[in-house]
């Protein structure tokens, strides 16, 4: 794929959805952190349901330690995997007290040496929450890129740093944005809504879907 399409599709998803953003509700950047720990496996509506109960009991790390952790565990536990979820964040928590001032740090390194983040998770808040130009390639993503031509790899990895080398860079700010709702919405695994998809001309996927 070529920049001068690459450049044509995000424009595209950028005037279909001007401003996109995370599904998952947070208001600061340890909630956004707390919801996307609690979202591994998980739905966002699932993930928002359980933040509703939670987060006007605790939303700061001090107030998730006072909870304890059968606390946190009744909180959450409509959530798959939510003992194990329990048990990371109570460990992340921990960790913010003590070496972080109870804030949220602001680097990959310190975000992925926290229990249960990934690199995915610290893309993720970094983007999102502090506004760095980063790309969290989900299987969405990771579909999208492949399927597209947009980029093409064969790991997370491979396809991450060929979306930060290809985007141009006036889309790289919300491009993880918009390739997860186009993959969560139109480019979905099963059936692709090639015949409602704002770029579907641009798009080199061979076996498209009309409907």
């Amino acid at each position: 794929m070529n920049a001068h399409k690459r450049h044509e599709i995000f424009a595209r998803l950028r005037e279909h959805n001007p401003e996109p953003t995370t599904e998952l509700n947070w208001s600061t950047p340890f909630e956004l952190l707390t919801a996307v720990l609690l979202s591994a496996q998980a739905t966002d509506v699932g993930v928002n349901k359980a933040t509703a109960r939670l987060f006007p009991v605790a939303n700061t790390p001090a107030a998730i330690l006072a909870l304890g952790l059968d606390g946190l565990k009744e909180h959450i536990k409509t959530i798959g995997l939510y003992n194990t979820k329990a048990e990371n964040l109570m460990k992340t928590c921990r960790i913010l007290m003590d070496q972080h001032n109870g804030e949220v740090p602001r680097t990959r390194k310190a975000l992925e040496a926290l229990p249960g983040v990934g690199r995915k998770t610290a893309n993720v808040i970094l983007n999102t929450a502090f506004g760095e130009p980063t790309i969290a390639v989900d299987t969405h993503i990771f579909r999208v890129s492949n399927r597209t031509g947009i980029a093409k790899g064969k790991d997370v990895v491979e396809v991450e740093n060929k979306l930060m080398r290809h985007v141009p860079r006036e889309f790289r700010q919300d491009a993880h944005h918009w390739l997860i709702l186009h993959g969560r919405y139109t480019c979905v695994a099963r059936k692709p809504r090639c015949g409602s998809c704002v770029i579907e001309d641009l798009c080199e996927y061979p076996d498209k879907v009309e409907i």
